[in-house]
């Protein structure tokens, strides 16, 4: 088990959190929630190593790993996104040769009951271990297996890694570490930059990860689909709750109903004995009663009623004035990047008051779209904006449109007219999206995601619109400032677009879905539920085709004819599983057959005077070599067994 003991982080001598400690079991799936700047990244870079320990401990078990999942990545690799993917065995070959050396030093050394040569046993075992783990002879087939779950495509794979964005680059380094398997995976955000399908793709291995995971995440319905334990950060105090979380807003509600519940009444009984006290203080009669009541009060443990941080951003978007019926009208756009075409020939008509999610793998054209639509880029055929439609745009990365050089309050100042020009007015809306006093003169450059994606919006109320584009609005904003913005647009009058891939946000949000696939646009009516139940039959059927082939003509109405051949193939496939069954057979014999001979081993090894006999060193390298052997007829058997598997 991974233990944290009596953790403090301070900045600029304020307590980020203090003296906290829990357990970490090995297959736990935690939760990391509280709000924006509570120390959730920061306590995950202390646990990997990325950041030094200021008080406290953490404990990694002897063999242990941890790998960490940043929020912002950029990778310094000229390699092929295949080569960087792979690059993460290249940790066998110094196991290997680390293997051999330690193998020399036993063979050459005979203080066989030393504490140095019992930790070159230990050392061996573990490099065993963690190769096996890797398993190096399926190595590109499970890299590309992984890439292409998290949206590559085939020919990405041979591209450089310069050629993508932050984005894509942070793909790699999750499928990385989903390759090396660490004990212990820490993720800060890792939905932020995935499309819905990578993200159920994600969602899958996850559930079957066989180490332990803690993973900071703004999207409820990936943590309840994962996680099985929530642990709260809240003013420096660390709550475990060993539920999922939705569950744990359910058993926070009860804990502090009842602490309040118990606050009150401590509060009643002590209010009723300070009043006896007082009432008979100078009565000689009732002195001693007097003296017992002040000695209880003194002993009294008092019920601690836990603060919860109450701050949010507080906004409703102005009434949007009236636009004409039909607001947008596309008609054979398309859109090209040099050779590369992102969108052909689209036609498409957005009407007054409907509220439409842009949804699609990443690269398929959702922000293309929305850019054309601004007359951000250039196009082919054309966009006519409708009567009277002013729109409001709130762009996926924040530092284009807020301007990296200027401060928070100038962000404001440049856009705001007329009453807005006041300084109590823009003050007062800056305040009302947690921007205090000590902020208003910070740079755009210097803010965090979240403070980026909360001053967009702040911006977004400037000016009354009726149209109003958001692309990727939840990435940065906490699961708070979520439902806040979620409610805002609840109640906005005017036409949405929203481009996320956000479900739980998107939830009951819109209420027509545009999906972007193979450069076009396919419209579905209603909310992101009813699409997502169209997406997994969908995306069920093709597995299956890819998967099992000939099974399809089951589900197709119309009969293949018989080729003349047919019954040749199928007798040679009988053949052929009737040789992999009888190989298989064998197989299973001489792993029972070895993992005999090893069960004997370790019980001689296991001995008292083991170390002491003549015959030990041998025994021990015996161990080692059918352990080897075991490990190939293993392997052997697994592909003996997937041959026969796609042959049935």
């Amino acid at each position: 088990m991974f233990s944290l003991n009596s953790l403090s982080v301070q900045f600029n001598g304020i307590d980020l959190f203090k003296d906290i400690s829990f357990m970490i079991n090995p297959k736990d799936r935690i939760g990391l929630v509280g709000k924006n700047g509570v120390g959730k990244s920061t306590l995950l870079k202390i646990i990997s190593g990325q950041m030094p320990i200021q008080s406290g401990k953490v404990v990694i078990p002897e063999g242990q790993s941890v790998g960490y999942l940043a929020q912002e990545i950029t990778l310094a690799s000229d390699k092929t996104i295949l080569e960087e993917t792979l690059s993460v065995f290249e940790a066998i070959a110094k196991m290997e040769t680390e293997i051999e050396h330690i193998n020399v030093q036993l063979a050459e050394r005979t203080d066989y009951e030393s504490e140095v040569y019992s930790e070159l046993i230990v050392k061996l075992s573990e490099l065993h271990e963690q190769i096996n783990l890797l398993d190096p002879s399926k190595m590109e087939s499970s890299a590309e297996k992984i890439l292409k779950g998290l949206g590559f495509a085939e020919k990405d794979l041979e591209r450089s890694v310069q050629e993508f964005s932050g984005g894509w680059q942070m793909r790699v380094e999750l499928a990385k570490l989903l390759l090396k398997k660490p004990s212990l995976l820490l993720l800060d955000e890792p939905t932020n930059h995935l499309d819905i399908e990578s993200i159920l793709w994600l969602e899958g291995v996850l559930k079957d990860y066989p180490g332990a995971i803690i993973m900071i995440s703004h999207d409820r319905m990936f943590l309840d689909n994962i996680t099985k334990r929530t642990v709260e950060i809240v003013f420096g105090k660390f709550h475990d709750y060993k539920v999922p979380y939705s569950k744990y807003f359910e058993l926070r509600e009860e804990r502090l109903n009842q602490q309040e519940a118990a606050f009150k009444n401590q509060q009643k009984h002590i209010a009723q004995q300070e009043r006896f006290i007082e009432k008979f203080r100078a009565k000689s009669t009732k002195a001693k009663q007097v003296q017992s009541k002040m000695k209880q009060l003194e002993k009294i443990e008092r019920v601690e009623f836990d603060e919860l941080d109450t701050s949010s951003i507080q906004f409703h978007f102005p009434p949007s004035p009236r636009s004409g019926q039909v607001v947008i009208h596309g008609e054979s756009v398309s859109k090209n990047y040099g050779s590369l075409n992102i969108l052909k020939n689209l036609d498409f008509k957005i009407e007054r008051g409907e509220r439409i999610a842009f949804v699609g793998k990443n690269g398929e054209g959702k922000t293309t779209l929305v850019r054309l639509i601004n007359a951000v880029e250039k196009y082919e055929g054309e966009i006519t904006i409708g009567h009277n439609v002013k729109i409001g745009y709130y762009a996926q990365i924040q530092e284009k449109t807020l301007g990296e050089e200027n401060t928070v309050y100038q962000v404001i100042e440049n856009e705001a007219t007329g009453e807005w020009a006041k300084v109590h007015k823009i003050r007062g809306l800056l305040g009302a999206f947690l921007f205090g006093e000590e902020d208003i003169d910070k740079k755009v450059k210097v803010l965090s995601g979240g403070e980026k994606s909360r001053l967009a919006l702040a911006k977004l109320l400037l000016d009354p619109v009726n149209l109003l584009i958001l692309d990727e609005p939840t990435n940065h904003l906490d699961i708070a400032s979520k439902e806040i913005l979620k409610n805002a647009l609840l109640k906005y009058d005017g036409t949405l677009i929203v481009v996320s891939h956000d479900r739980d946000f998107l939830q009951g949000l819109t209420n027509k879905t545009y999906e972007f696939k193979n450069k076009q646009v396919k419209e579905h009516i209603g909310d992101i539920n009813e699409f997502l139940t169209y997406h997994q039959v969908e995306s069920f059927r093709a597995f299956e085709a890819e998967k099992e082939g000939q099974k399809l003509q089951q589900i197709t109405p119309e009969k293949t004819e018989k080729k003349p051949n047919d019954y040749k193939k199928n007798k040679e496939t009988q053949k052929q599983i009737r040789q992999l069954n009888a190989a298989i057979g064998k197989a299973e014999k001489k792993i029972t057959t070895l993992e005999n001979e090893i069960k004997s081993l370790e019980e001689k090894m296991i001995e008292a005077d083991f170390n002491t006999q003549p015959e030990s060193k041998d025994i021990f390298f015996k161990h080692a070599e059918t352990q080897k052997q075991l490990d190939n007829v293993m392997q052997q058997w697994e592909e003996l067994s997937e041959q026969l598997e796609k042959l049935n």
